[in-house]
């Protein structure tokens, strides 16, 4: 009879884990209750499905507050009620406003008011007063009929001692305050312990009549969720007949498009897949999908289908992807099969400047309410634990971080500390607050009210209250509208190059582009600074020596370049078998067969679907299961003791050495936690060459782009260092020739004035927009008359050289800067050249030095343009060799100069850190580095 039970999802408040509070009301001998979190929902049907799974009762409510003042506690008599709680919230969400004090007029809820709380009305048919213990002493003499009003409430927040000082010190953390300031309206008190149905009981026995009136409350709820049904908007067009119909037509149609009209294989198999689709509902989830690239197309937005979506081929023919699954044999299975308990999902890519339109259109066009984006948990973790418990118990920023950066120091050892680092592990992990999901977007049949209630964080999107995780328990597939800089690249280029050039261009069909030789020698030397997934220095490393050069052995390189498979000794196996695949060793002529393109070695998820399939006999919706269980992401231990036994089974039955057969199993199951699905690398692989193709017949476009997208892996200036390589003359911001950002005339590459720190921005974009209103700029004083430039401003633009045009030197500018804006009066709406205000300066001749101006640029962009780094070394060594000579030195000692770029830290397998380092020669090529433990270990910045 707990009918406000609390857990960790009331936000710095709750200590228990839903796990915790069911196996809390077994233990306890409580056969129903309520979780009641703080103006959330977050956690209540897991509630309900871990109670019903554990043989018990769970229903839903909200526990309604407006700051700490406890308002109301709303009970969900059933589905239905639910929903009007989720509502109720969501309004004030959405409005931003407070809580009313009374509840409104519910249909299917209960409400119990706080004892002691003035209510200026009567109370309702199904409004109640809670009654705690502590009251019991005040309620003796309440009539009969007051009494009847009365229930048992009993708030839970933890379950002992060490629970009530963890919950008090996340109510610190919540009111950003030290904890010796926390005040007892902001915390629960003691008595919010989780007590025995027995107990419970017994404090009440002298009042039955609020036992017998808690129970009739609870008797009342019902909650009849069914955890098995799908959510999804059902259909596309209204009823399934005509999805079905529908997406058989867009299939065909795009088959003759992809595959022309004879191809037989593929036909087979495009009708293949659209039967599974149809038998497992799917056909509106493509049919979304579809429309949502289809609209992007409408708009020219690039866009990038990818992951396990890539292994069908009727996304394929509808041009939500462009991977061929019958080129890289990729199974549909991987993505949907009939065993697959969690439902798939799409993952589109699209530029991050189109994704915000691409979310307006998807909100609009499908029912208001039905739609919202996926929301997500931010927990505590490692830092921001010690960051909030050292906040609130007052140490200093210095203590703090020498706590994180050196937990061992002898400095560490006090109280305070102690204290901090005993409560690490049970504070790990706790929800900290609600977020949203980095791309998932929810469509659903009802409305989202149904299942939680929905945030309205600071980008205006309704946000649900649940992640992703509790989206698939119930039902739903999400949708991954991404954004990424590489899709930027591709479509921003594509339009410089038509102002630049006059040339439009078209990288739809990548296909095109895996066999044209000057992409195949651009990827064959790395050269590949600015392109999407392979600019990497670990990528550039690889790909030369693999010496890639062709769409499947980057698809390859892609998958292989992970974590998991470089530290397994996996990648070196493949690297080596990839220049002498004539002495690689298989365990079985299966493996040869089904692992011939890797040589033998699993380097994608759908291998481990290969083996269990060809070599253990299981058929592929058995061996996708496999996969997922193997990977960790099953969560029937008896499934997969049954697959277990059907592969032995059939290894045996067909006179397989057992020897081997174990051997196989242990590779899928070591290999299957790290796999990547090929579908994603095969995606990724054309985008990549999309990339490329760009690079390579567009190169000082692609770079714009590259720069307009603000970069990728690297800082700005190795992107202007490279469009400086392929033949740029780089240009420092000009106020007649720059716009925001970085433009391209001819070869002229001019900087824009948004890499230029300190200038505000609504200044860097108004002086493009009033020269093409009224003309060029003429000099200092027109600029600050027709813009309204302050001091400040005009002294940053003065020392980047953008009165450069002027032919008057910084020195001379800047004094002429200070006497003009002395008294210059600015006219917003000014379209004329007023008459001079101030008569320049007569000054002495002034001493320049063209080092003053790499100064200026490294302070206001970060980089020098008019020189390089090296220019300001003091010595003139440059090095033994440039980096295009390093092969000529092969086991010899040298010494580089070099222009660091960026560094990558790693740990051992015994914990020692190690080191690598890119830098740039005085070419503006790159190098690269590896500082192994005992040569680090002399640094002391570096140290472990």
């Amino acid at each position: 009879m707990l009918v406000n039970l609390h857990s960790y999802y009331s936000l710095r408040y709750g200590v228990l884990s839903i796990e915790q509070l069911v196996s809390n009301l077994i233990s306890k001998g409580h056969k129903v209750a309520v979780l009641t979190d703080i103006n959330n929902s977050t956690g209540s049907l897991i509630f309900i499905k871990a109670c019903r799974e554990a043989g018990i009762e769970g229903f839903a409510g909200v526990e309604f507050r407006n700051g700490d003042e406890l308002l109301f506690i709303g009970i969900a008599k059933n589905e239905t009620g639910f929903r009007e709680l989720n509502e109720l919230l969501t309004v004030s969400n959405q409005t931003k406003k407070p809580l009313l004090d009374l509840a409104p007029e519910f249909q299917h809820v209960a409400v119990i008011y706080p004892f002691g709380k003035k209510i200026n009305r009567p109370l309702r048919k199904h409004e109640f007063i809670g009654v705690r213990h502590i009251h019991l002493n005040k309620i003796r003499l309440e009539s009969a009929k007051q009494i009847e009003k009365y229930v048992i409430w009993q708030p839970v927040t933890f379950t002992n001692g060490a629970e009530y000082k963890l919950h008090t010190q996340l109510r610190a953390i919540d009111h950003n305050i030290l904890f010796s300031q926390l005040k007892p309206a902001q915390f629960a008190d003691a008595f919010e312990v989780f007590p025995s149905a027995a107990q419970l009981q017994e404090k009440f026995k002298d009042f039955p009549v609020l036992i017998r009136n808690t129970e009739q409350l609870l008797s009342a709820c019902s909650f009849n969720f069914d955890f098995e049904q799908q959510r999804n908007k059902k259909t596309f067009t209204g009823n399934r007949y005509d999805d079905k119909q529908l997406l058989r037509t867009y299939a065909i149609d795009g088959l003759q498009r992809r595959y022309g009209k004879s191809n037989k294989a593929a036909k087979e198999r495009v009708l293949k897949e659209l039967d599974i689709i149809d038998n497992l509902n799917f056909s509106a989830y493509f049919l979304i999908t579809d429309d949502i690239c289809r609209y992007a197309r409408s708009r020219g937005f690039h866009y990038v289908g990818r992951g396990s979506g890539a292994n069908s081929i009727v996304a394929y023919c509808l041009g939500i992807t462009d991977v061929c699954p019958i080129e890289l044999d990729l199974y549909f299975e991987r993505f949907l099969n009939p065993k697959r308990k969690s439902p798939p999902d799409f993952d589109v890519d699209f530029s991050w400047q189109d994704r915000d339109e691409m979310y307006e259109y998807i909100f609009h066009r499908y029912q208001t309410g039905n739609v919202a984006l996926m929301g997500a948990m931010s927990t505590f973790r490692d830092r921001s634990i010690i960051r909030e418990m050292g906040k609130i118990y007052g140490l200093p920023k210095s203590d703090i971080d020498r706590l994180i950066r050196e937990p061992e120091s002898i400095m560490n050892k006090n109280e305070i500390t102690n204290m901090i680092l005993s409560v690490y592990e049970q504070l790990a992990d706790f929800p900290n607050q609600r977020t949203i999901h980095a791309s998932g977007v929810i469509i659903s049949e009802l409305p989202l009210t149904c299942y939680s209630a929905l945030d309205y964080p600071p980008k205006g999107l309704p946000t649900v209250q649940y992640d992703m995780h509790l989206a698939e328990d119930i039902g739903f597939e999400k949708f991954d509208i991404l954004s990424q800089r590489g899709i930027g690249h591709i479509k921003d280029c594509k339009e410089i190059v038509m102002q630049n050039m006059g040339i439009e261009i078209d990288t739809s069909n990548p296909r095109r582009f895996f066999r044209d030789p000057k992409i195949a020698d651009q990827l064959r030397s790395a050269n590949t600074i600015g392109c999407f997934y392979v600019e990497s220095p670990a990528m550039r490393q690889l790909i030369s020596k693999l010496k890639c050069d062709d769409y499947l052995t980057l698809v390859a390189a892609s998958s292989i370049i992970r974590p998991g498979i470089a530290s397994s000794g996996m990648m070196k196996a493949y690297i080596e078998r990839h220049h002498d695949p004539g002495k690689v060793a298989y365990l079985h002529p299966v493996m040869e067969q089904q692992l011939k393109e890797t040589y033998g070695v699993m380097v994608y998820q759908e291998d481990v679907m290969k083996v269990g399939h060809h070599y253990g006999g299981l058929d592929l919706a058995d061996a996708d299961v496999l996969r997922r269980m193997m990977s960790g992401k099953g969560r029937s231990k008896k499934h997969l003791d049954e697959i277990h036994d059907k592969f032995f089974n059939h290894c045996k039955s067909s006179g397989y050495p057992e020897e081997t057969s174990r051997e196989i199993w242990r590779q899928m199951e070591s290999f299957a936690g790290y796999s990547f699905n090929k579908a994603h690398s095969a995606s990724f692989a054309v985008e990549s060459y999309q990339s490329l193709f760009l690079k390579t017949y567009y190169p000082l476009e692609f770079m714009v782009a590259v720069l307009n997208n603000y970069g990728g892996f690297y800082q700005r200036k190795v992107y202007v260092n490279e469009a400086r390589r392929s033949g740029a003359n780089i240009c420092l911001p000009c106020l007649n020739k720059s716009i925001f950002n970085t433009c391209i005339y001819e070869r002229d590459i001019y900087l824009g004035f948004d890499c230029l720190q300190n200038l505000e921005g609504k200044l860097a974009s108004h002086i493009a927009e009033e020269r093409q209103r009224h003309g060029d700029y003429t000099d200092l004083e027109n600029f600050v008359l027709r813009t309204g430039a302050g001091l400040e401003q005009v002294i940053v633009l003065i020392r980047c050289g953008a009165f450069r045009f002027t032919g008057t030197s910084k020195k001379e500018l800047l004094w002429e800067a200070h006497m003009l804006l002395n008294g210059v009066k600015y006219e917003k709406d000014n379209n004329l050249l007023f008459e001079s205000l101030t008569r320049k300066p007569v000054l002495p001749k002034l001493d320049y030095s063209i080092v003053e101006d790499q100064y200026d640029e490294i302070e206001l962009l970060g980089f020098p343009v008019s020189a390089s780094m090296f220019d300001l070394a003091r010595s003139s060594f440059r090095g033994d060799t440039a980096a295009d000579q390093l092969r000529n030195f092969e086991g010899r000692t040298v010494r580089m100069v070099g222009d660091f770029v960026c560094d990558k830290y790693v740990r051992t397998k015994n914990g020692k850190v190690m080191k690598f380092g890119t830098f740039l020669d005085v070419d503006g090529d790159f190098f690269d580095t590896v500082h192994f433990p005992p040569s680090l270990s002399f640094c002391r910045r570096h140290r472990s």
